[in-house]
Protein backbone atom coordinates (compact mmCIF):
# COMPACT_ATOMS: atom_id res chain seq x y z
CA UNK A 1 0.00 0.00 0.00
CA UNK A 2 1.19 3.33 -0.65
CA UNK A 3 0.16 6.80 -0.10
CA UNK A 4 1.85 9.93 -1.71
CA UNK A 5 1.51 13.07 -1.47
CA UNK A 6 1.64 16.20 -4.33
CA UNK A 7 2.22 15.12 -7.89
CA UNK A 8 4.96 16.67 -9.75
CA UNK A 9 6.05 15.07 -13.15
CA UNK A 10 7.26 12.09 -15.54
CA UNK A 11 3.89 10.32 -13.88
CA UNK A 12 5.54 8.88 -10.57
CA UNK A 13 3.60 10.63 -7.98
CA UNK A 14 6.91 12.34 -6.44
CA UNK A 15 7.22 15.51 -6.00
CA UNK A 16 10.70 15.93 -6.09
CA UNK A 17 11.55 19.10 -4.91
CA UNK A 18 9.46 19.42 -1.86
CA UNK A 19 7.86 16.60 0.86
CA UNK A 20 6.98 12.88 0.10
CA UNK A 21 5.13 10.72 2.48
CA UNK A 22 5.57 7.09 1.26
CA UNK A 23 3.64 3.83 3.02
CA UNK A 24 4.87 0.53 2.46
CA UNK A 25 3.11 -1.90 4.75
CA UNK A 26 4.42 -4.69 3.66
CA UNK A 27 7.47 -3.37 1.93
CA UNK A 28 7.77 -2.85 -0.88
CA UNK A 29 11.15 -3.13 -2.32
CA UNK A 30 11.66 0.45 -3.02
CA UNK A 31 14.90 2.00 -3.09
CA UNK A 32 15.33 5.77 -2.51
CA UNK A 33 18.44 8.28 -2.56
CA UNK A 34 18.85 11.60 -2.39
CA UNK A 35 21.17 13.51 -4.63
CA UNK A 36 21.94 17.28 -4.06
CA UNK A 37 18.15 17.91 -3.12
CA UNK A 38 16.44 15.14 -5.50
CA UNK A 39 14.89 12.58 -5.19
CA UNK A 40 15.03 9.34 -6.67
CA UNK A 41 13.51 5.47 -7.20
CA UNK A 42 14.16 2.55 -8.11
CA UNK A 43 12.36 -0.46 -7.68
CA UNK A 44 14.13 -3.43 -5.49
CA UNK A 45 15.40 -5.75 -7.65
CA UNK A 46 16.69 -3.92 -10.70
CA UNK A 47 20.05 -3.96 -11.91
CA UNK A 48 22.39 -2.44 -9.47
CA UNK A 49 26.07 -1.22 -9.38
CA UNK A 50 28.27 -3.06 -6.96
CA UNK A 51 29.09 -0.54 -3.82
CA UNK A 52 32.79 0.72 -4.72
CA UNK A 53 35.67 0.05 -2.10
CA UNK A 54 35.28 2.31 0.71
CA UNK A 55 31.53 3.34 0.64
CA UNK A 56 29.32 2.67 3.35
CA UNK A 57 26.84 -0.50 3.60
CA UNK A 58 24.97 -1.60 6.88
CA UNK A 59 21.33 -3.68 7.61
CA UNK A 60 18.75 -2.19 10.18
CA UNK A 61 16.83 -4.67 11.51
CA UNK A 62 14.42 -4.00 14.75
CA UNK A 63 11.86 -5.66 16.73
CA UNK A 64 12.94 -9.00 17.26
CA UNK A 65 10.90 -9.54 20.32
CA UNK A 66 12.94 -12.36 21.87
CA UNK A 67 10.29 -14.32 23.57
CA UNK A 68 7.28 -13.23 22.38
CA UNK A 69 5.01 -16.74 21.61
CA UNK A 70 2.00 -15.86 20.33
CA UNK A 71 -0.54 -16.80 17.44
CA UNK A 72 1.12 -13.79 15.24
CA UNK A 73 4.22 -15.66 15.61
CA UNK A 74 5.05 -18.45 17.63
CA UNK A 75 8.66 -19.05 16.38
CA UNK A 76 10.20 -15.28 16.97
CA UNK A 77 13.45 -17.04 17.23
CA UNK A 78 13.07 -18.92 13.72
CA UNK A 79 12.35 -15.85 11.71
CA UNK A 80 15.26 -14.11 13.45
CA UNK A 81 17.58 -16.60 12.35
CA UNK A 82 16.03 -16.47 9.00
CA UNK A 83 16.65 -12.57 9.27
CA UNK A 84 20.31 -13.49 9.32
CA UNK A 85 20.05 -15.85 6.81
CA UNK A 86 19.22 -13.09 4.67
CA UNK A 87 21.81 -10.82 5.85
CA UNK A 88 24.48 -13.48 5.25
CA UNK A 89 23.40 -14.07 1.58
CA UNK A 90 23.17 -10.28 0.26
CA UNK A 91 24.43 -10.12 -2.59
CA UNK A 92 24.81 -7.33 -5.95
CA UNK A 93 25.20 -8.35 -9.10
CA UNK A 94 25.71 -11.96 -7.96
CA UNK A 95 28.63 -10.94 -5.38
CA UNK A 96 28.78 -11.30 -1.93
CA UNK A 97 27.97 -8.00 -0.10
CA UNK A 98 28.62 -8.39 3.54
CA UNK A 99 27.77 -5.35 5.63
CA UNK A 100 30.18 -3.52 7.43
CA UNK A 101 27.91 -3.72 10.69
CA UNK A 102 24.38 -4.25 12.00
CA UNK A 103 22.27 -1.87 13.56
CA UNK A 104 19.09 -2.51 15.79
CA UNK A 105 16.36 -0.65 16.57
CA UNK A 106 14.80 -1.88 19.61
CA UNK A 107 12.27 -4.57 21.17
CA UNK A 108 15.17 -6.86 21.37
CA UNK A 109 13.39 -8.52 23.70
CA UNK A 110 9.68 -8.88 24.58
CA UNK A 111 9.71 -8.90 28.65
CA UNK A 112 13.28 -7.91 29.44
CA UNK A 113 14.22 -11.20 30.86
CA UNK A 114 18.26 -12.27 30.32
CA UNK A 115 17.01 -15.29 28.66
CA UNK A 116 15.60 -13.72 25.75
CA UNK A 117 18.75 -11.37 25.37
CA UNK A 118 20.80 -14.58 25.95
CA UNK A 119 18.91 -16.20 22.83
CA UNK A 120 19.37 -12.84 20.99
CA UNK A 121 23.50 -12.99 21.24
CA UNK A 122 23.02 -16.72 20.42
CA UNK A 123 21.24 -15.78 17.11
CA UNK A 124 23.38 -12.99 16.50
CA UNK A 125 26.33 -14.82 16.66
CA UNK A 126 25.90 -16.84 13.52
CA UNK A 127 25.63 -12.94 11.60
CA UNK A 128 28.97 -12.31 9.29
CA UNK A 129 28.97 -9.21 10.57
CA UNK A 130 30.01 -9.04 13.91
CA UNK A 131 29.42 -5.27 15.23
CA UNK A 132 26.01 -4.99 15.71
CA UNK A 133 24.80 -1.35 17.32
CA UNK A 134 22.06 -1.15 19.67
CA UNK A 135 19.34 1.37 20.89
CA UNK A 136 16.37 0.38 23.70
CA UNK A 137 12.68 -0.15 22.62
CA UNK A 138 10.37 0.25 25.05
CA UNK A 139 9.97 -3.99 25.64
CA UNK A 140 13.71 -3.94 26.98
CA UNK A 141 12.99 -0.98 29.47
CA UNK A 142 9.81 -2.08 30.99
CA UNK A 143 10.75 -4.61 33.90
CA UNK A 144 13.29 -3.10 35.34
CA UNK A 145 14.00 0.62 33.89
CA UNK A 146 16.49 -0.50 31.11
CA UNK A 147 18.76 -1.75 33.62
CA UNK A 148 19.57 -5.23 32.39
CA UNK A 149 19.60 -3.65 29.06
CA UNK A 150 22.23 -1.22 30.07
CA UNK A 151 24.24 -3.37 31.70
CA UNK A 152 24.65 -5.87 28.41
CA UNK A 153 24.37 -3.46 25.79
CA UNK A 154 24.84 -0.05 27.07
CA UNK A 155 28.38 0.05 28.22
CA UNK A 156 29.66 2.45 26.38
CA UNK A 157 26.83 5.09 26.21
CA UNK A 158 25.29 7.69 27.73
CA UNK A 159 22.64 8.59 30.27
CA UNK A 160 19.99 6.01 29.63
CA UNK A 161 21.75 4.80 26.41
CA UNK A 162 22.51 7.58 23.75
CA UNK A 163 25.81 7.41 22.60
CA UNK A 164 27.49 8.57 18.46
CA UNK A 165 29.98 7.57 16.30
CA UNK A 166 31.97 8.03 12.95
CA UNK A 167 32.29 5.46 10.45
CA UNK A 168 33.86 6.16 7.10
CA UNK A 169 32.98 9.68 7.43
CA UNK A 170 29.81 9.27 8.32
CA UNK A 171 28.27 10.48 11.33
CA UNK A 172 25.80 7.79 13.45
CA UNK A 173 23.81 8.72 16.64
CA UNK A 174 21.82 6.39 18.82
CA UNK A 175 19.13 7.78 20.72
CA UNK A 176 17.04 6.48 23.93
CA UNK A 177 13.19 7.82 23.52
CA UNK A 178 11.82 5.03 25.15
CA UNK A 179 12.31 6.70 29.31
CA UNK A 180 7.75 7.38 28.78
CA UNK A 181 6.16 4.36 28.81
CA UNK A 182 2.85 5.40 28.51
CA UNK A 183 1.94 7.84 25.02
CA UNK A 184 4.50 9.29 23.07
CA UNK A 185 8.10 8.77 23.00
CA UNK A 186 10.39 11.27 25.12
CA UNK A 187 14.04 12.15 24.84
CA UNK A 188 14.75 14.34 27.77
CA UNK A 189 16.48 17.56 28.16
CA UNK A 190 19.54 15.67 29.00
CA UNK A 191 19.30 14.27 25.94
CA UNK A 192 18.79 16.87 23.52
CA UNK A 193 21.86 18.85 25.14
CA UNK A 194 23.87 16.12 24.58
CA UNK A 195 23.04 16.07 20.65
CA UNK A 196 23.72 19.09 20.55
CA UNK A 197 27.17 19.23 21.45
CA UNK A 198 27.62 16.05 19.65
CA UNK A 199 26.50 17.57 16.23
CA UNK A 200 28.18 20.80 16.68
CA UNK A 201 31.49 19.53 15.87
CA UNK A 202 30.52 17.82 12.94
CA UNK A 203 30.95 19.27 9.42
CA UNK A 204 27.72 20.39 7.91
CA UNK A 205 28.51 18.31 4.51
CA UNK A 206 28.70 15.04 6.26
CA UNK A 207 26.25 12.63 6.42
CA UNK A 208 24.62 11.90 9.72
CA UNK A 209 22.05 8.67 10.54
CA UNK A 210 20.51 9.11 13.66
CA UNK A 211 18.71 5.95 14.82
CA UNK A 212 16.04 5.10 17.66
CA UNK A 213 13.38 2.91 18.29
CA UNK A 214 10.00 5.05 17.88
CA UNK A 215 9.85 7.52 14.97
CA UNK A 216 11.42 10.57 15.38
CA UNK A 217 8.23 11.83 13.28
CA UNK A 218 4.63 11.74 14.34
CA UNK A 219 3.29 8.82 12.25
CA UNK A 220 0.40 8.20 14.29
CA UNK A 221 0.41 9.85 17.52
CA UNK A 222 -3.00 8.36 18.74
CA UNK A 223 -1.47 5.30 19.01
CA UNK A 224 1.83 6.90 20.05
CA UNK A 225 3.66 6.42 17.21
CA UNK A 226 5.70 9.51 17.90
CA UNK A 227 8.63 11.72 19.62
CA UNK A 228 6.99 14.14 21.47
CA UNK A 229 10.23 16.60 21.88
CA UNK A 230 11.85 15.26 18.40
CA UNK A 231 10.64 19.01 16.56
CA UNK A 232 13.98 20.18 19.46
CA UNK A 233 16.30 17.21 18.31
CA UNK A 234 15.82 17.32 14.93
CA UNK A 235 16.33 21.29 14.97
CA UNK A 236 20.06 20.75 15.30
CA UNK A 237 20.16 18.41 12.09
CA UNK A 238 18.91 21.35 9.91
CA UNK A 239 22.13 22.44 8.81
CA UNK A 240 23.44 19.05 7.69
CA UNK A 241 23.27 18.12 3.85
CA UNK A 242 22.10 14.78 4.28
CA UNK A 243 20.23 13.06 7.61
CA UNK A 244 19.05 9.66 7.42
CA UNK A 245 16.63 8.44 10.63
CA UNK A 246 15.95 5.21 10.82
CA UNK A 247 13.20 3.93 13.55
CA UNK A 248 11.45 0.26 13.84
CA UNK A 249 8.63 0.01 16.82
CA UNK A 250 5.79 0.29 14.37
CA UNK A 251 6.62 -3.10 12.53
CA UNK A 252 6.13 -1.52 8.80
CA UNK A 253 7.76 0.11 6.33
CA UNK A 254 6.68 4.20 6.30
CA UNK A 255 8.68 7.34 5.06
CA UNK A 256 8.96 10.46 4.73
CA UNK A 257 11.82 12.74 3.13
CA UNK A 258 11.74 16.66 4.06
CA UNK A 259 14.33 18.59 2.53
CA UNK A 260 17.47 17.13 3.43
CA UNK A 261 16.10 14.57 5.98
CA UNK A 262 14.82 11.23 5.10
CA UNK A 263 12.87 9.67 7.67
CA UNK A 264 12.26 5.28 7.41
CA UNK A 265 10.39 2.97 9.71
CA UNK A 266 11.60 -0.80 9.44
CA UNK A 267 9.88 -4.21 9.24
CA UNK A 268 9.85 -6.06 12.68
CA UNK A 269 11.60 -10.08 12.99
CA UNK A 270 9.11 -10.98 14.86
CA UNK A 271 5.12 -9.82 13.78
CA UNK A 272 3.17 -7.41 11.88
CA UNK A 273 1.31 -4.73 13.22
CA UNK A 274 -2.05 -2.91 11.79
CA UNK A 275 -1.31 0.02 9.20
CA UNK A 276 -1.97 3.39 11.39
CA UNK A 277 -6.31 3.95 11.81
CA UNK A 278 -7.23 0.47 11.08
CA UNK A 279 -7.50 -1.32 13.69
CA UNK A 280 -8.62 -0.46 17.42
CA UNK A 281 -5.34 -0.18 18.47
CA UNK A 282 -1.69 -1.04 17.86
CA UNK A 283 0.04 -4.62 18.81
CA UNK A 284 0.47 -8.07 17.09
CA UNK A 285 -1.29 -8.60 13.93
CA UNK A 286 -2.13 -12.26 13.21
CA UNK A 287 -1.38 -13.11 9.28
CA UNK A 288 -2.02 -16.48 6.98
CA UNK A 289 1.43 -18.70 8.19
CA UNK A 290 2.69 -18.67 4.76
CA UNK A 291 2.03 -14.63 4.57
CA UNK A 292 4.21 -14.24 7.69
CA UNK A 293 7.49 -13.64 6.28
CA UNK A 294 6.10 -11.33 3.60
CA UNK A 295 5.41 -8.76 6.39
CA UNK A 296 9.16 -9.65 7.88
CA UNK A 297 12.46 -7.87 6.92
CA UNK A 298 15.43 -5.92 6.82
CA UNK A 299 16.67 -2.42 5.71
CA UNK A 300 20.02 -2.47 3.84
CA UNK A 301 21.59 0.70 3.54
CA UNK A 302 24.28 1.89 1.36
CA UNK A 303 25.95 4.82 0.54
CA UNK A 304 25.79 5.55 -3.51
CA UNK A 305 28.76 6.76 -5.91
CA UNK A 306 28.44 10.19 -6.68
CA UNK A 307 25.13 10.83 -4.66
CA UNK A 308 25.25 13.16 -1.71
CA UNK A 309 23.39 10.76 0.02
CA UNK A 310 22.33 7.45 1.50
CA UNK A 311 20.31 4.21 -0.48
CA UNK A 312 17.61 2.61 1.43
CA UNK A 313 16.07 -0.88 0.32
CA UNK A 314 14.23 -2.79 2.10
CA UNK A 315 12.86 -6.22 1.28
CA UNK A 316 11.14 -9.74 3.40
CA UNK A 317 12.08 -12.44 4.37
CA UNK A 318 9.80 -14.19 1.42
CA UNK A 319 12.35 -12.93 -1.03
CA UNK A 320 13.01 -9.54 -3.09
Amino acid sequence: MSKLITHDHNNDGVDRRGFLQCMAWAGSGVLWTVGSGVLTSQAFGQNKKNAAAGELHFVQISDSHMGFNKPANTDVTGTLQATIDKINGLTINGLPQEPDFIIHTGDLSHTSKPAEFDTLDQVLKSAKPKQVFFVPGEHDTSVDDGKAYLERYGKNTKGRGWYSFNHKDVHFVGLSNVAALEGLGKLGPEQIQWLAADLKSQPSSRPVVVFAHIPLWSVYPDWGWGTEDSEQALGYLKRFGSVTVLNGHIHQVMQKVEGSVTFHTAMSTAFPQPAPGTAKGPGPMKVADDKLRGVLGITDVKSVTRRHGLAVVDSTLAGG
